[in-house]
């Protein structure tokens, strides 16, 4: 999503960094380059006027002036008023009573019913009994849709009686939840295209049934500024608690989501980064103004590292790799696990490079990594048992015969087995270099 501010950021501090001392002029200039860039992404005009006056007479400092590394002090003092601005510190909904309400806000096409399926799904993970609501009685399939997701989640979902009204619905959910035990009941409320006096009503009626300890704004980061619009008047009129913004993985320019606690004092509590049910995560600020700088995210990285590899499989591949018999079936193992970590691209917006470096790692002509790896899963998965085990068994007949099967070309399964070979080399040296350490790979 930041692609294009983070890379006009980047220039301008590559820029500072050539100078061995910085001038007012210089920082000036700067300024200029960084007001331009974050108007460009969609930023509030008057939040870009703020953040660069504040940036501007912090660089004007002598710290700044007389340091021995002044780009590094001016990107520096831009990264604290990044965090600044996204809302400082995380910022988690309120759970502390038994059963916390969750009320979820926002327009049609939000993502508003998959967020609280997500929400669920999260707080499930957690160890928390979740209860969904089923409140949009406009939408059919809006029930029929969480109803659906509920069951993948496996959790419990209150749907819309015969001629039931909205606070209804909400004092019928309340005493399910009582008698469920639930720890969080998530209200999934009604929408519109636009928020207009009836919308207001209605939830206002459900939030007076209620009384929601948490409401919740979920916002589409793809309509940009028009999404700080819609949460100042939803804090207006209800009184937000929170947000969250989804679709943060797709290309819109970023904006909203650095104006949209600066405008509304509202914090960021979670960002929806993908249509899976597992792509929702929480927001922290440092992090997301890091990843803004090209700076990563490695913390990050590393959390989703450890959902998803299996301590048991990384024990089984330290042997392999000692043993010097990484072969294919460990190869597709690997590949596996880090789709489920995360897609190849997200992985690049993580590591801490710049965005040259990123466009070099996914190849010439902008290789998509994430497509490389679903190929080389159905190629893997073509081939028998007895092949993976013994790449040197796979001939031209054979290449043939699996790019038949996986729906690619011979030269694409050559491809493959050529990526195969350097991951094995680099395995092996791996692998003796465990041999001399004490402890192995594993803590």
């Amino acid at each position: 999503m930041f692609d294009a501010l983070s890379s006009s950021l980047q220039r301008v501090f590559k820029k500072l960094r050539g100078y061995g001392k910085l001038s007012e002029r210089n920082v000036q200039e700067a300024m200029r380059e960084v007001r331009v860039a974050l108007l460009e992404a969609d930023v509030h005009y008057e939040v870009v006027r703020d953040f660069t006056a504040r940036v501007r007479e912090q660089c004007m400092g002598e710290a700044v002036l007389d340091s021995i590394t002044p780009g590094q002090q001016v990107v520096k003092r831009v990264h604290e008023a990044l965090v600044d601005l996204l809302g400082r510190t995380r910022r988690d909904p309120d759970l502390s009573v038994r059963p916390s309400t969750v009320m979820l806000l926002g327009l049609h096409g939000s993502g508003k019913t998959t967020t609280a399926a997500k929400l669920a799904r999260h707080w499930k993970k957690g160890g928390r009994n979740v209860l969904l609501v089923a409140a949009d009685i406009r939408r059919p399939a809006a029930v029929e849709q969480l109803s659906i997701l509920a069951g993948q989640v496996g959790c419990e979902v209150v749907t819309p009686q015969a001629g039931e009204r909205v606070p209804a619905i909400g004092r019928r959910a309340l005493a399910a939840a009582r008698e469920r035990a639930a720890d969080v009941v998530v209200f999934d409320t009604g929408g519109r295209f636009q928020i207009d006096e009836e919308l207001v009503a209605e939830l206002k009626d459900l939030h007076e049934a209620v009384e929601p300890r948490n409401v919740i704004l979920v916002v589409d980061a793809a309509i940009g500024q028009e999404s700080v619009n819609v949460a100042q008047s939803f804090h207006k009129e209800l009184g937000l608690t929170g947000i969250i913004m989804t679709k943060l993985d797709g290309d819109a320019r970023g904006g909203a989501a650095l104006s949209m606690h600066a405008v509304t004092g509202c914090p960021i509590v979670m960002v929806g980064v993908g249509e899976k049910l597992a792509e929702l995560e929480p927001f922290h600020p440092d992090r997301m103004a890091s990843r803004i700088l090209g700076m990563g995210d490695v913390v990050g990285l590393v959390e989703k590292a450890q959902e998803a590899i299996d301590l048991k499989d990384m024990a089984e591949l330290e042997k392999r790799l000692r043993k010097d018999s990484f072969d294919l079936d460990d190869f597709l193992k690997q590949i596996r696990q880090m789709r489920k970590a995360f897609g190849f691209d997200s992985l690049l917006e993580m590591l801490p490079i710049g965005n040259e470096a990123r466009a070099a790692i996914r190849g010439r002509g902008g290789e998509d990594m994430t497509r490389f790896a679903k190929q080389a899963e159905a190629i893997l998965s073509s081939m028998t048992r007895k092949e993976r085990r013994r790449p040197k068994l796979i001939d031209g007949s054979r290449r043939r015969r699996i790019a038949a099967g996986s729906g690619t070309e011979v030269s694409d399964v050559n491809e493959l087995l050529r990526r195969f070979d350097q991951a094995r080399k680099m395995a092996k040296r791996i692998g003796k270099l465990s041999k001399r350490m004490p402890g192995g790979l594993l803590p």
